[in-house]
């Protein structure tokens, strides 16, 4: 190995150990890894300034942006409340109806805010139906984020792909082309979900419930008791009084950090939530739809790129004053921008190095005796156990060179491979840590970890299943 291989291979494993350590922003990680190799001149000063401009960065700060406008518009708060009055209609089904339309949505916003609007209406109406939330939070995780496969634009790690992909001379991919592998993962995967995974949950929620209730009446069997055996000193002193006020036990030790006075706490930021409830700007709404569905339609017939398309709408809706410049750049998540920009700068390391060129040949030495479709499997399943472990940014840009140099390898098309590495880097379910949108179920429904193993590791075999069947199909070797 070269001198710059070495210190390649120490700065990633030093990356990935923190990153999987967690005490550190990952963005934070990343950036430290941009700035080792630059110092030590691994990368290039032009290679560092070519990842933090490069496609996908100001592709997805275009789409923050706008789907920023489309948020404070109110058209999203209006789509949630006629769904909530779609659940009141028709009960259980009318839930289901409302994780679909997220997961469609999420083929085009981003999926956060998404979830962040529709938590809790879906939480409200399973109460009110007298059913378990659990039974139906975790599945729109899961639904929104199998939305995301549908198209390029559906979650930042198809559009890094894509832009590592142009990088090591592929062509880039047309927005709608990953669609019919896409569609094929989200409908396995969402019948999977209503007729079994739904039902599991409902199962270990009634359990819990049942657990919960027999605590509480051993623990007010036990008030009772121990009040009774109070009673007769309580008695004794009743003729003394305290010169101040003595508060109930019940509620000593409890937070009282809400104006009601109650401790119940907040998940994150509380304004997020509110986003329902504003009201409709009708001009405003229907021009950053406008611009949205123009963006969108530019890049699927191919009339301009995505980062262009995006960026030019972006700026569109800051002239037609539909956002002001401050608030465009609240839209902005420079944390996501900045971690995608660092480890680009760490996957073309990898690249210039040689070092993915040497991870392939080692890995193709391994698997070579099953051809192609062997190596697809692979490579998924690679791919699928390292995003549960690290971010889905930072898996794209580390085995995208990867999946390149291991088709190029076998005298194969790329382009399976490049897809499996979108599908898989998405399509994590196992752990609640896998995807923003996992965190904010899991403390909204009280989930355990082992809810979502036992939920998310079946989920993640059957959508691997399901993309080893269509990817070969729709993208031939």
């Amino acid at each position: 190995m070269t001198l710059d291989q070495i210190i390649a291979l120490i700065v990633l494993v030093a990356v990935v150990g923190v990153m999987i350590h967690g005490r550190m922003r990952s963005d934070v990680v990343a950036l430290s890894g941009a700035a080792a190799l630059l110092l030590l001149g691994v990368v290039r000063p032009v290679e560092v300034q070519s990842a933090f401009a490069s496609p996908a960065v100001i592709a997805l700060a275009g789409l923050f942006v706008i789907a920023y406008a489309i948020e404070l518009s109110g058209l999203l708060g209006l789509m949630i409340r006629k769904a909530t009055a779609l659940c009141r209609r028709f009960g259980a089904v009318g839930i289901w109806a409302v994780i679909g339309l997220c997961g469609s949505v999420g083929g085009f916003l981003n999926n956060t805010p998404v979830v962040v609007l529709a938590a809790p209406v879906v939480r409200d109406m399973a109460r009110s139906l007298k059913l378990s939330p659990k039974r139906f939070l975790m599945p729109l995780s899961h639904v929104t984020v199998l939305g995301g496969l549908l198209t390029l634009i559906g979650t930042s790690t198809n559009l890094l792909v894509n832009d590592m992909a142009r990088n090591a001379g592929q062509p880039v991919f047309s927005l709608f082309e990953i669609t019919p592998v896409g569609l094929v993962i989200a409908l396995v995967g969402g019948l999977w979900l209503y007729f079994f995974g739904a039902r599991q949950l409902g199962r270990s929620a009634t359990a819990e419930e049942e657990a919960e209730a027999e605590r509480e009446r051993q623990q007010a069997e036990a008030l009772a008791l121990a009040e009774a055996q109070a009673g007769g000193r309580r008695l004794r002193l009743g003729r003394w009084r305290l010169p101040f006020a003595w508060p109930s036990l019940m509620h000593l030790g409890e937070s009282r950090n809400q104006r009601d006075g109650t401790g119940d706490a907040h998940l994150g930021d509380v304004e997020m939530y509110a986003s329902a409830d504003r009201p409709l700007q009708w001009k405003r709404a229907l021009i950053a739809l406008t611009v949205f569905v123009l963006v969108v339609a530019a890049a699927g017939l191919g009339i301009a790129p995505i980062a262009a398309a995006a960026f030019a709408g972006a700026v569109a809706l800051i002239l037609l004053g539909v956002l002001t410049p401050d608030e465009a750049y609240s839209g902005l998540k420079p944390d996501i921008l900045l971690l995608i920009a660092g480890m680009v700068v760490v996957g073309t390391a990898i690249e210039v190095t040689g070092l993915a060129a040497q991870g392939a040949g080692l890995l193709i030495e391994v698997i070579r005796p099953f051809g192609p479709l062997g190596a697809l499997i692979v490579l998924y399943g690679v791919t699928l156990f390292a995003t549960e472990l690290l971010s889905n940014a930072t898996v794209a840009v580390l085995v995208t060179p990867i999946a390149v140099a291991l088709a190029e390898s076998l005298g194969v098309d790329p382009r399976p491979f490049l897809v499996a590495v979108m599908m898989a880097a998405s399509a994590a379910f196992a752990t609640p840590f896998g995807y923003q949108t996992n965190v904010l179920v899991y403390q909204m429904a009280g989930y355990s970890y082992l809810d979502f193993v036992r939920v998310g590791l079946p989920l993640n075999l059957i959508t691997w299943a399901a993309a080893m069947v269509a990817i070969p199909i729709f993208f031939p070797f």
